[in-house]
Protein backbone atom coordinates (compact mmCIF):
# COMPACT_ATOMS: atom_id res chain seq x y z
CA UNK A 1 0.00 0.00 0.00
CA UNK A 2 1.23 3.24 -0.42
CA UNK A 3 1.57 6.29 0.91
CA UNK A 4 0.30 9.97 -1.49
CA UNK A 5 1.61 12.99 -0.38
CA UNK A 6 -0.92 16.04 -1.63
CA UNK A 7 -0.06 19.82 -1.74
CA UNK A 8 -3.10 21.80 -2.11
CA UNK A 9 -3.49 25.29 -2.00
CA UNK A 10 -6.04 26.90 1.03
CA UNK A 11 -9.68 26.89 1.40
CA UNK A 12 -10.97 30.05 0.46
CA UNK A 13 -11.01 32.94 3.65
CA UNK A 14 -14.89 31.99 4.24
CA UNK A 15 -14.59 28.33 3.98
CA UNK A 16 -14.85 25.83 1.61
CA UNK A 17 -18.01 27.08 -1.13
CA UNK A 18 -20.92 25.03 -0.41
CA UNK A 19 -22.40 26.91 -3.49
CA UNK A 20 -21.10 28.00 -6.68
CA UNK A 21 -22.13 30.18 -9.61
CA UNK A 22 -23.09 28.11 -12.19
CA UNK A 23 -24.85 24.57 -12.03
CA UNK A 24 -22.61 22.59 -14.30
CA UNK A 25 -19.54 22.93 -16.63
CA UNK A 26 -19.93 22.26 -20.59
CA UNK A 27 -18.67 18.83 -21.76
CA UNK A 28 -15.41 18.65 -23.45
CA UNK A 29 -13.77 15.09 -24.62
CA UNK A 30 -11.29 15.82 -26.37
CA UNK A 31 -8.39 18.96 -27.08
CA UNK A 32 -7.65 20.55 -30.17
CA UNK A 33 -5.45 18.05 -32.24
CA UNK A 34 -7.85 14.56 -31.04
CA UNK A 35 -6.20 14.00 -27.68
CA UNK A 36 -8.68 13.15 -24.96
CA UNK A 37 -9.31 14.48 -21.99
CA UNK A 38 -8.80 12.45 -19.17
CA UNK A 39 -10.26 8.94 -19.09
CA UNK A 40 -10.35 7.66 -15.55
CA UNK A 41 -12.05 4.37 -14.57
CA UNK A 42 -14.49 6.26 -12.29
CA UNK A 43 -14.23 9.99 -10.46
CA UNK A 44 -15.49 10.95 -6.69
CA UNK A 45 -16.40 14.60 -7.61
CA UNK A 46 -18.81 16.70 -9.14
CA UNK A 47 -17.13 18.93 -12.06
CA UNK A 48 -17.48 22.36 -11.51
CA UNK A 49 -16.24 21.95 -7.67
CA UNK A 50 -13.22 23.58 -5.66
CA UNK A 51 -11.20 20.70 -6.20
CA UNK A 52 -7.76 22.34 -6.38
CA UNK A 53 -7.51 23.37 -2.03
CA UNK A 54 -7.10 21.62 0.62
CA UNK A 55 -10.91 20.32 1.24
CA UNK A 56 -11.23 19.51 -2.26
CA UNK A 57 -8.36 16.81 -1.82
CA UNK A 58 -8.84 16.65 -6.07
CA UNK A 59 -11.50 13.95 -5.42
CA UNK A 60 -9.02 11.82 -4.76
CA UNK A 61 -9.45 10.62 -0.65
CA UNK A 62 -12.67 7.83 -1.31
CA UNK A 63 -10.67 5.74 -4.25
CA UNK A 64 -7.38 5.95 -2.34
CA UNK A 65 -8.44 4.71 0.70
CA UNK A 66 -10.86 2.05 -0.34
CA UNK A 67 -7.61 0.41 -2.22
CA UNK A 68 -5.87 1.22 1.25
CA UNK A 69 -3.63 3.92 0.45
CA UNK A 70 -3.26 6.38 2.73
CA UNK A 71 -3.74 10.12 1.61
CA UNK A 72 -1.93 13.22 3.49
CA UNK A 73 -3.48 16.55 2.20
CA UNK A 74 -1.93 19.70 3.37
CA UNK A 75 -0.94 23.16 1.73
CA UNK A 76 2.55 23.85 4.64
CA UNK A 77 4.66 23.01 2.05
CA UNK A 78 7.90 25.57 2.77
CA UNK A 79 9.99 26.54 6.00
CA UNK A 80 11.88 24.18 8.38
CA UNK A 81 9.71 21.79 10.21
CA UNK A 82 6.95 22.00 7.59
CA UNK A 83 4.41 19.18 7.16
CA UNK A 84 5.49 18.56 3.54
CA UNK A 85 9.00 18.13 4.77
CA UNK A 86 8.06 15.72 7.57
CA UNK A 87 5.61 13.61 5.78
CA UNK A 88 8.05 13.04 2.71
CA UNK A 89 9.89 11.44 4.66
CA UNK A 90 8.16 8.36 3.89
CA UNK A 91 5.95 9.12 0.71
CA UNK A 92 5.76 6.92 -2.12
CA UNK A 93 3.91 9.77 -4.56
CA UNK A 94 3.87 13.26 -3.96
CA UNK A 95 1.30 15.24 -5.76
CA UNK A 96 1.44 18.84 -6.36
CA UNK A 97 0.13 21.85 -8.43
CA UNK A 98 2.03 24.53 -10.71
CA UNK A 99 -0.36 27.50 -8.63
CA UNK A 100 1.03 25.99 -5.22
CA UNK A 101 4.26 24.15 -5.89
CA UNK A 102 5.81 21.75 -3.56
CA UNK A 103 9.60 22.46 -5.06
CA UNK A 104 10.92 18.64 -5.24
CA UNK A 105 14.89 19.98 -4.59
CA UNK A 106 17.67 17.28 -4.87
CA UNK A 107 17.83 17.16 -1.22
CA UNK A 108 13.70 17.05 -0.95
CA UNK A 109 14.12 14.20 -3.25
CA UNK A 110 17.22 12.42 -1.72
CA UNK A 111 15.33 12.29 1.73
CA UNK A 112 12.67 10.55 0.19
CA UNK A 113 13.53 7.33 0.01
CA UNK A 114 10.68 6.07 -1.27
CA UNK A 115 9.41 8.70 -3.72
CA UNK A 116 8.43 6.41 -7.06
CA UNK A 117 6.41 9.02 -8.46
CA UNK A 118 6.02 13.14 -8.63
CA UNK A 119 2.68 14.11 -10.09
CA UNK A 120 1.66 17.41 -11.45
CA UNK A 121 -1.91 18.08 -11.16
CA UNK A 122 -1.49 20.98 -14.29
CA UNK A 123 1.04 21.13 -16.63
CA UNK A 124 4.48 22.44 -16.10
CA UNK A 125 6.85 20.01 -14.09
CA UNK A 126 10.02 22.51 -13.36
CA UNK A 127 9.15 22.55 -9.40
CA UNK A 128 10.68 19.01 -9.72
CA UNK A 129 14.32 18.80 -10.05
CA UNK A 130 14.30 16.73 -12.81
CA UNK A 131 17.76 15.91 -12.65
CA UNK A 132 17.55 14.27 -9.33
CA UNK A 133 14.42 12.63 -10.49
CA UNK A 134 16.42 11.02 -13.21
CA UNK A 135 19.12 9.79 -11.19
CA UNK A 136 16.57 8.80 -8.52
CA UNK A 137 14.49 6.39 -10.28
CA UNK A 138 11.18 8.45 -9.99
CA UNK A 139 8.53 8.95 -12.32
CA UNK A 140 7.25 12.60 -13.03
CA UNK A 141 3.91 13.28 -14.68
CA UNK A 142 1.71 15.75 -15.43
CA UNK A 143 -2.13 15.98 -17.09
CA UNK A 144 -0.79 17.39 -20.55
CA UNK A 145 -3.31 19.71 -22.19
CA UNK A 146 -5.42 19.78 -19.36
CA UNK A 147 -5.54 23.64 -18.78
CA UNK A 148 -3.69 24.80 -21.90
CA UNK A 149 -6.69 26.64 -23.00
CA UNK A 150 -7.52 27.94 -19.99
CA UNK A 151 -3.99 29.73 -19.71
CA UNK A 152 -4.37 30.63 -23.52
CA UNK A 153 -7.84 32.65 -22.53
CA UNK A 154 -6.17 34.28 -19.29
CA UNK A 155 -3.79 35.30 -22.25
CA UNK A 156 -6.33 37.00 -24.37
CA UNK A 157 -7.58 38.41 -21.44
CA UNK A 158 -4.46 40.07 -19.73
CA UNK A 159 -3.64 41.32 -23.42
CA UNK A 160 -6.80 42.97 -23.81
CA UNK A 161 -6.76 44.43 -20.18
CA UNK A 162 -3.46 45.90 -20.77
CA UNK A 163 -3.64 47.28 -24.23
CA UNK A 164 -7.07 49.04 -23.58
CA UNK A 165 -6.30 50.10 -20.02
CA UNK A 166 -9.18 48.32 -18.41
CA UNK A 167 -8.03 47.57 -14.75
CA UNK A 168 -7.51 51.09 -13.94
CA UNK A 169 -10.20 52.39 -15.60
CA UNK A 170 -12.49 50.09 -13.64
CA UNK A 171 -10.80 51.02 -10.28
CA UNK A 172 -12.18 54.62 -11.07
CA UNK A 173 -15.53 53.08 -11.45
CA UNK A 174 -14.87 51.48 -8.19
CA UNK A 175 -13.32 55.02 -6.25
CA UNK A 176 -16.95 56.74 -7.33
CA UNK A 177 -15.08 58.69 -10.18
CA UNK A 178 -15.79 59.58 -13.80
CA UNK A 179 -12.95 60.79 -15.59
CA UNK A 180 -12.87 59.67 -19.04
CA UNK A 181 -9.17 61.26 -19.86
CA UNK A 182 -7.43 59.26 -17.49
CA UNK A 183 -8.88 56.22 -18.28
CA UNK A 184 -7.89 56.72 -22.29
CA UNK A 185 -4.82 58.21 -21.57
CA UNK A 186 -3.56 55.06 -21.84
CA UNK A 187 -5.91 52.97 -24.02
CA UNK A 188 -5.13 51.96 -27.55
CA UNK A 189 -6.39 48.92 -30.14
CA UNK A 190 -4.97 45.77 -30.34
CA UNK A 191 -6.34 45.87 -34.38
CA UNK A 192 -3.07 46.13 -36.13
CA UNK A 193 -0.80 45.21 -33.87
CA UNK A 194 2.10 42.66 -33.94
CA UNK A 195 2.24 39.91 -31.61
CA UNK A 196 4.47 37.75 -30.95
CA UNK A 197 4.93 34.10 -28.92
CA UNK A 198 7.75 32.95 -27.58
CA UNK A 199 7.03 28.84 -28.11
CA UNK A 200 4.41 27.83 -30.05
CA UNK A 201 3.02 24.50 -28.17
CA UNK A 202 -0.42 23.79 -27.25
CA UNK A 203 -0.80 26.78 -25.17
CA UNK A 204 1.27 29.29 -27.63
CA UNK A 205 -0.52 28.07 -30.32
CA UNK A 206 -3.95 28.54 -28.61
CA UNK A 207 -3.19 32.03 -28.05
CA UNK A 208 -2.58 32.91 -31.72
CA UNK A 209 -5.85 31.24 -33.18
CA UNK A 210 -7.83 33.19 -30.26
CA UNK A 211 -5.91 35.96 -31.73
CA UNK A 212 -6.16 35.75 -34.92
CA UNK A 213 -9.94 37.00 -35.34
CA UNK A 214 -8.90 40.60 -33.52
CA UNK A 215 -6.40 41.33 -37.01
CA UNK A 216 -3.34 41.89 -35.59
CA UNK A 217 0.08 40.15 -36.84
CA UNK A 218 0.88 37.51 -35.73
CA UNK A 219 4.72 36.26 -34.77
CA UNK A 220 6.56 33.52 -33.13
CA UNK A 221 9.54 32.26 -32.25
CA UNK A 222 9.68 28.31 -31.54
CA UNK A 223 12.51 25.15 -31.15
CA UNK A 224 10.12 23.64 -33.42
CA UNK A 225 8.76 25.13 -36.49
CA UNK A 226 4.96 24.49 -37.05
CA UNK A 227 3.91 22.82 -40.47
CA UNK A 228 3.47 25.25 -43.80
CA UNK A 229 -0.34 24.96 -43.73
CA UNK A 230 -0.68 26.27 -40.00
CA UNK A 231 2.07 29.20 -40.82
CA UNK A 232 -0.08 29.50 -43.69
CA UNK A 233 -3.54 29.80 -42.13
CA UNK A 234 -2.57 32.22 -39.03
CA UNK A 235 -0.57 34.25 -41.59
CA UNK A 236 2.67 33.41 -38.50
CA UNK A 237 5.67 35.17 -39.15
CA UNK A 238 9.00 32.82 -37.94
CA UNK A 239 11.70 33.99 -36.09
CA UNK A 240 14.66 31.83 -35.25
CA UNK A 241 14.70 33.30 -31.80
CA UNK A 242 13.22 35.64 -28.99
CA UNK A 243 16.23 38.05 -30.02
CA UNK A 244 14.81 37.96 -33.97
CA UNK A 245 11.37 38.59 -32.91
CA UNK A 246 10.96 41.54 -30.16
CA UNK A 247 11.84 44.21 -31.82
CA UNK A 248 8.99 43.97 -34.40
CA UNK A 249 6.54 43.23 -31.61
CA UNK A 250 3.81 45.75 -29.70
CA UNK A 251 3.01 42.75 -27.18
CA UNK A 252 4.89 39.51 -26.34
CA UNK A 253 3.28 36.54 -25.00
CA UNK A 254 5.94 33.95 -22.94
CA UNK A 255 4.76 30.19 -23.11
CA UNK A 256 7.72 28.53 -22.86
CA UNK A 257 8.91 26.25 -20.31
CA UNK A 258 11.07 26.77 -17.92
CA UNK A 259 14.26 25.01 -18.32
CA UNK A 260 18.22 26.17 -19.03
CA UNK A 261 17.93 27.76 -21.93
CA UNK A 262 14.83 30.02 -21.22
CA UNK A 263 15.68 30.61 -17.83
CA UNK A 264 16.04 34.85 -17.24
CA UNK A 265 15.89 35.01 -20.95
CA UNK A 266 14.26 38.41 -20.69
CA UNK A 267 16.70 40.63 -18.74
CA UNK A 268 17.89 44.20 -19.39
CA UNK A 269 19.39 43.32 -22.83
CA UNK A 270 16.33 41.64 -24.46
CA UNK A 271 13.47 43.94 -23.08
CA UNK A 272 15.85 46.96 -24.21
CA UNK A 273 15.67 45.64 -27.77
CA UNK A 274 11.80 45.36 -27.46
CA UNK A 275 9.91 48.32 -29.01
CA UNK A 276 9.69 51.50 -26.78
CA UNK A 277 6.01 50.53 -25.06
CA UNK A 278 5.36 47.41 -25.88
CA UNK A 279 3.45 45.07 -23.48
CA UNK A 280 4.83 42.02 -22.12
CA UNK A 281 2.42 38.81 -20.92
CA UNK A 282 4.14 35.73 -18.93
CA UNK A 283 1.87 33.17 -17.73
CA UNK A 284 4.65 30.59 -18.56
CA UNK A 285 7.21 30.93 -15.59
CA UNK A 286 8.23 33.53 -13.28
CA UNK A 287 11.96 33.08 -14.15
CA UNK A 288 12.11 33.61 -17.86
CA UNK A 289 12.14 37.35 -17.10
CA UNK A 290 14.17 38.90 -14.50
CA UNK A 291 12.43 39.62 -11.61
CA UNK A 292 14.05 43.40 -10.85
CA UNK A 293 14.71 44.13 -15.00
CA UNK A 294 10.79 43.97 -15.70
CA UNK A 295 10.67 46.94 -12.74
CA UNK A 296 12.93 48.92 -13.88
CA UNK A 297 11.37 48.70 -17.88
CA UNK A 298 7.70 49.96 -16.62
CA UNK A 299 9.35 52.31 -14.69
CA UNK A 300 11.53 53.73 -17.41
CA UNK A 301 8.85 53.19 -20.07
CA UNK A 302 10.56 51.36 -21.48
CA UNK A 303 7.66 48.25 -20.98
CA UNK A 304 4.09 49.93 -21.25
CA UNK A 305 2.73 47.22 -19.23
CA UNK A 306 3.63 43.55 -17.96
CA UNK A 307 1.23 40.88 -17.16
CA UNK A 308 1.04 37.59 -16.04
CA UNK A 309 0.17 35.29 -12.96
CA UNK A 310 3.61 33.40 -12.82
CA UNK A 311 5.81 34.64 -9.55
CA UNK A 312 9.16 33.22 -7.96
CA UNK A 313 9.15 31.93 -5.66
CA UNK A 314 5.09 30.77 -4.97
CA UNK A 315 3.27 32.09 -2.69
CA UNK A 316 5.03 35.49 -3.66
CA UNK A 317 5.98 37.55 -0.47
CA UNK A 318 4.25 40.52 0.55
CA UNK A 319 7.11 42.73 -0.34
CA UNK A 320 7.77 41.34 -3.69
CA UNK A 321 8.33 44.22 -6.21
CA UNK A 322 6.10 42.89 -9.38
CA UNK A 323 3.03 43.73 -6.26
CA UNK A 324 4.04 47.62 -6.56
CA UNK A 325 5.39 48.32 -10.17
CA UNK A 326 3.30 50.70 -12.25
CA UNK A 327 0.89 49.91 -14.96
CA UNK A 328 0.92 45.72 -14.01
CA UNK A 329 -1.92 43.21 -14.39
CA UNK A 330 -0.59 40.89 -11.90
CA UNK A 331 -2.47 37.95 -10.35
CA UNK A 332 -1.58 34.90 -8.31
CA UNK A 333 -1.19 31.98 -10.12
CA UNK A 334 -4.67 31.46 -11.36
CA UNK A 335 -4.55 31.14 -14.99
CA UNK A 336 -4.81 27.38 -15.21
CA UNK A 337 -7.36 26.85 -11.98
CA UNK A 338 -10.34 27.75 -13.35
CA UNK A 339 -12.97 25.34 -12.04
CA UNK A 340 -13.42 23.82 -15.47
CA UNK A 341 -9.73 22.93 -15.40
CA UNK A 342 -9.77 21.35 -12.62
CA UNK A 343 -12.14 18.90 -13.29
CA UNK A 344 -9.67 17.72 -15.73
CA UNK A 345 -6.75 18.10 -13.86
CA UNK A 346 -8.05 16.35 -10.76
CA UNK A 347 -9.80 13.27 -13.19
CA UNK A 348 -5.81 13.24 -14.82
CA UNK A 349 -4.09 12.72 -12.08
CA UNK A 350 -6.40 10.13 -11.04
CA UNK A 351 -5.95 8.18 -14.10
CA UNK A 352 -2.33 8.87 -13.65
CA UNK A 353 -2.65 7.04 -10.49
CA UNK A 354 -4.63 4.26 -11.93
CA UNK A 355 -1.86 3.26 -14.52
CA UNK A 356 0.36 2.95 -11.49
CA UNK A 357 -0.75 1.46 -9.12
CA UNK A 358 -2.38 -1.24 -12.10
CA UNK A 359 1.17 -1.54 -13.51
CA UNK A 360 -0.34 -0.28 -16.76
CA UNK A 361 2.19 2.53 -19.32
CA UNK A 362 1.35 5.89 -18.21
CA UNK A 363 0.26 7.92 -21.05
CA UNK A 364 3.46 8.88 -23.25
CA UNK A 365 1.90 12.37 -23.35
CA UNK A 366 1.56 12.82 -19.69
CA UNK A 367 5.06 11.34 -19.02
CA UNK A 368 7.91 14.02 -18.02
CA UNK A 369 10.59 11.41 -16.74
CA UNK A 370 10.16 7.50 -16.80
CA UNK A 371 12.81 4.98 -16.57
CA UNK A 372 15.45 7.16 -15.50
CA UNK A 373 15.70 9.64 -18.39
CA UNK A 374 13.16 12.15 -20.21
CA UNK A 375 9.94 10.92 -21.52
CA UNK A 376 7.01 11.71 -23.30
CA UNK A 377 6.49 15.59 -23.83
CA UNK A 378 9.51 15.53 -20.88
CA UNK A 379 11.37 14.93 -24.16
CA UNK A 380 9.85 17.16 -26.19
CA UNK A 381 10.14 19.86 -23.95
CA UNK A 382 12.15 20.06 -20.97
CA UNK A 383 16.27 19.86 -21.24
CA UNK A 384 19.06 18.23 -18.49
CA UNK A 385 22.37 19.13 -17.00
CA UNK A 386 24.45 16.35 -18.46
Amino acid sequence: MAKVLCVLYDDPIDGYPTSYARDDLPVIDHYPGGQTTPTPEAVDFTPGRLLGSVSGELGLRAYLEAAGHTLVVTSDKDGEGSVFDRELVDADIVISQPFWPAYLTPERIAAAKNLKLAVTAGIGSDHVDLDSAISHGVTVAEVTYCNSISVAEHVVMMTLSLVRNYLPSHQVVLDGGWNIADCVARSYDLEGMHVGTVAAGRIGLAVLRRLAPFDVKLHYTDRHRLPEDVERELGLTWHESAEDMVPHCDVVTINAPLHPETEGLFGDKLLAQMKRGAYLINTARAKIVDRDAVDRALRSGQLAGYAGDVWFPQPAPADHPWRAMPHHGMTPHISGSSLSAQARYAAGTREILEAFFAGRPIRDEYLIVDGGALAGTGAHSYSVNK
